[in-house]
């Protein structure tokens, strides 16, 4: 009989955790509708993802470092089943949603990592919100496209994508699917990002590629002073590992680690090193 309880309280347990890591909660932040995941216990670790994407890219960092951490995944306004900002909505718009999505969380400092688009968006909390911040964690991302490549590049990517976000889905994943991994990635991961992209918003990728097409940020990076941490693949197409190295000269004291073999999405191609990465970094900082 005993033995009949505990397994039935681990499977409840199971339930719990399953239910958790797939319940959408919301809140509104200027006067936006904000979904977002929150799963686990300990320091907050906050997700932030890139363009043509939202919080499912995630999952296997909700479900492996929420042992640790209460992970907060957000689907940022103009993506998943968060609502669309308006017309002029900009980088500084997302970091203060950002912070009022913390608030409603109960969350006064985190633990802030950002994939590609998102890395520019953690760069912008910091700038905006220095004291929330206890760490940074930048993923295969950018000083902003003119900040890492150059302005001519940056203005032929904008061009790219303001006309592809009127492409039907169909159109518009195969345009930018193989460029968010390296040359072998596994079917599966391909049809589990393919699926997520195939909902992006059109207005949320326009605002999101526009903000990264005008951003530089290499003045503000010697200004960051809290531990930083740089993850990359090294078979990003998107952001080469040249961009990786320049932003770890930039920021004081930041590490940088790299993943064989793993593209500009290293988190989902590469899961259990990022996680392992990850892990290591946010629990060796001192929670004050």
């Amino acid at each position: 009989m005993k033995k009949i309880c505990l397994f039935a309280y681990f499977i409840i347990l199971l339930n719990d955790i399953y239910a958790q890591q797939n319940t959408m909660l919301y809140t509104k932040v200027k006067g936006l509708s904000i979904a977002y995941k929150k799963v686990g216990n300990g320091p907050a670790l906050i997700l932030l993802h890139g363009f043509t994407q939202d919080s499912r890219v995630w999952k296997q960092q909700i479900e492996g470092l929420s042992d640790n951490f209460t992970v907060i995944g957000w689907d940022a306004p103009g993506a998943g089943l968060s609502a669309n900002p308006p017309d002029n909505f900009n980088i500084s718009d997302w970091a203060d949603c950002l912070a009022g999505l913390l608030d409603s969380a109960g969350v006064k400092q985190a633990h802030i990592l950002g994939l590609s688009w998102g890395g520019l968006l953690a760069q912008e909390f910091y700038q905006h919100y220095p004291n929330r911040v206890l760490s940074l964690i930048l993923a295969d991302t950018y000083a902003g496209w003119t900040g890492s490549l150059s302005d001519s590049i940056a203005q032929t990517r904008l061009k790219a994508c303001i006309h592809d976000s009127s492409l039907p889905p169909p159109d518009f994943v195969p345009k930018y699917l193989s460029g968010m991994f390296s040359d072998s990635p596994t079917q599966q991961v391909k049809e589990e990002l393919s699926n997520i992209m195939s909902d992006f918003h059109p207005i949320g990728f326009r605002l999101m590629a526009t903000a990264l097409a005008i951003a530089d940020t290499r003045v503000m990076l010697p200004k960051i002073h809290v531990p930083t941490l740089l993850i990359w693949g090294d078979a990003d197409k998107r952001s080469p590992i040249n961009v990786a190295h320049q932003i770890h000269d930039a920021i004081p004291n930041s590490k940088l680690e790299i993943i064989s073999g793993a593209g500009h999405v290293s988190n989902m191609e590469k899961p259990e090193q990022f996680n392992i990465i990850v892990k290591a970094f946010c629990l060796s900082i001192p929670i004050k």
